[in-house]
């Protein structure tokens, strides 16, 4: 049966310029930027410059609009200008700009490097052997499938199907077997293999025979499992060598390159530039914060659209010239938010900032890690007032730059134990105590994850070995097995 009834609820809502600012408040220097950026284009009414650069404010012109205005008689049609032009201090928001650049201007900007693909340079080898035109065809088919790392990951005979169905080239997996034989013959050696083993056997085939060299290959190809595995003592057994001789291998192998496809991409590879958002400098041992100048653009109203507004008050009994004042007005208000939403930003990044420079003085001061004080994103909402989804926000893809190096937020953010004291210490404490006992160890008989605990418990960290485990892996630290060095 159906019914209707009336139901009074209340609920809580975020507006979409609430939204908007949640958005803002996660996006790192760069991003925000770039946002900015978009909004400037989006938006003619907000343009970047610098207080000072007019002869009348805002406020002046305005109030020669009102004047006008009252002398003919007229109303303002409830729109009052002056709100767009002040802020809560009665302060002008803006003052007009002097644009310097010119259409015929020089662009500065950086183009993105460009060149030969891994693919193409392998292709124009390709090209320069001596192979028939159906060799080449496949050959270069089958570069086209190798990955990033100059591996043939896929199974020749799907290759074989591909061809065959897009192409309408009919092969066998014998014959694309020859002609990755070929493919294997270019530059840089290890290209084209089908698995890490394969790759390095090819690399050690192009080496100058020599003792080392035939036993690497040994090792490679027959005990390569035992030589991930670091199982030394089954080689020295199975191939009947000193261990002198298995040091010398393995140097030659640990000399192969495990990615030849990346080989000619490492000039080319973009070097991702991390700009901090902080700036946190020790002065006379005050420590003093800044923010990155990159946060706060001077934003203003645009010098164009303030005439447009005196233009169109005086001709407003024009219908078209009212709906343009309401776009106008439209496009201020939205300027204005986008202002008001960047200095809210600033504000609540410094804040936070300022509770996590506090919280973890002794660290910045001294920039020993064993001085950092567990905290986690709760204690900086507390200290700040603030929901702990806005500090989660903030702590995201952000970099402080201090006296230690560039450091990202979240590095600051860890639990706490209980020492033998009683006392609450950082995990990150801990984990720095294990990272310089394993750099500290003998590799030739590495600590192993018991040994690891019995140090710390001596230390006074009273932690399980399953704990001391997890801490390992999260320092991506291998076990001792694999760290063991001849």
């Amino acid at each position: 049966m159906l019914k209707q009834s009336f139901n009074l609820k209340l609920q809580q809502k975020l507006s979409p310029q609430q939204i908007q600012l949640m958005k803002m408040l996660q996006l790192p220097t760069v991003e925000m930027e770039q946002r900015i950026k978009e909004e400037m284009a989006e938006n003619p009414a907000l343009e970047e410059g610098e207080e000072g650069d007019s002869e009348d404010s805002a406020e002046e012109v305005v109030e020669s609009i009102e004047t006008e205005n009252t002398e003919e008689g007229g109303e303002n049609d409830d729109i009052d200008l002056s709100d767009y032009f002040q802020d809560d201090d009665g302060v002008p928001e803006y003052k007009t700009q002097v644009n310097n650049q010119s259409r015929d201007e020089e662009e500065r900007d950086m183009p993105l490097a460009g060149g030969n693909t891994f693919q193409d340079n392998l292709r124009a080898q390709l090209a320069l052997r001596d192979i028939d035109d159906r060799t080449e065809e496949l050959g270069v088919n089958l570069i086209g499938n190798l990955d990033e790392d100059g591996y043939l990951r896929r199974e020749l005979d799907a290759i074989v199907n591909d061809l065959a169905f897009t192409s309408n080239i009919a092969t066998t997996v014998k014959e694309l077997g020859s002609v990755l034989k070929e493919i294997q013959g270019l530059d840089p050696a290890g290209t084209g293999a089908r698995d890490l083993r394969e790759c390095l056997l090819i690399q050690l085939e192009r080496l100058p025979h020599s003792a080392e060299t035939l036993t690497a290959k040994a090792i490679v190809d027959k005990l390569f499992d035992a030589f991930t595995k670091k199982h030394y003592d089954k080689i020295l057994e199975r191939l009947e060598i000193e261990e002198d001789a298995l040091k010398d291998a393995i140097e030659v192998i640990m000399h192969l390159n495990p990615k030849p496809g990346n080989t000619d991409r490492s000039s080319d590879k973009p070097i991702q530039e991390i700009i901090p958002d902080f700036v946190i400098n020790t002065v006379d041992g005050q420590l003093e914060l800044l923010l990155n100048g990159r946060n706060a653009p001077e934003l203003r109203v645009s010098k164009q659209y303030r005439d447009m507004i005196g233009d169109y008050q005086r001709n407003k009994k024009d219908p078209a010239a009212k709906d343009a004042l309401v776009f106008i007005k439209q496009k201020l208000d939205s300027a204005k938010w986008f202002i008001d939403a960047i200095k809210q930003r600033q504000h609540t990044l410094l804040v936070t900032m300022e509770a996590i420079m506090e919280h973890q003085r002794d660290f910045f001061l001294t920039g020993d890690e064993t001085k950092l004080k567990p905290m986690i994103l709760k204690d900086i909402a507390e200290k700040v007032h603030m929901d702990i989804s806005t500090i989660s926000r903030v702590a995201n893809s952000k970099y402080v730059q201090t006296n230690y190096g560039t450091i990202l937020l979240k590095f600051f953010f860890s639990e706490s134990l209980t020492n033998s004291e009683g006392e609450e210490v950082s995990t990150r404490e801990v984990k720095k105590i294990l990272k310089d006992a394993i750099e500290a160890e003998a590799k030739r008989n590495p600590l192993t994850d018991e040994e690891l605990t019995e140090l710390l418990k001596s230390k006074g960290y009273n932690i399980a070995r399953r704990t001391v485990a997890k801490y390992r892996e999260q320092l991506h630290i291998s076990v001792a097995r694999l760290r063991k060095e001849m």
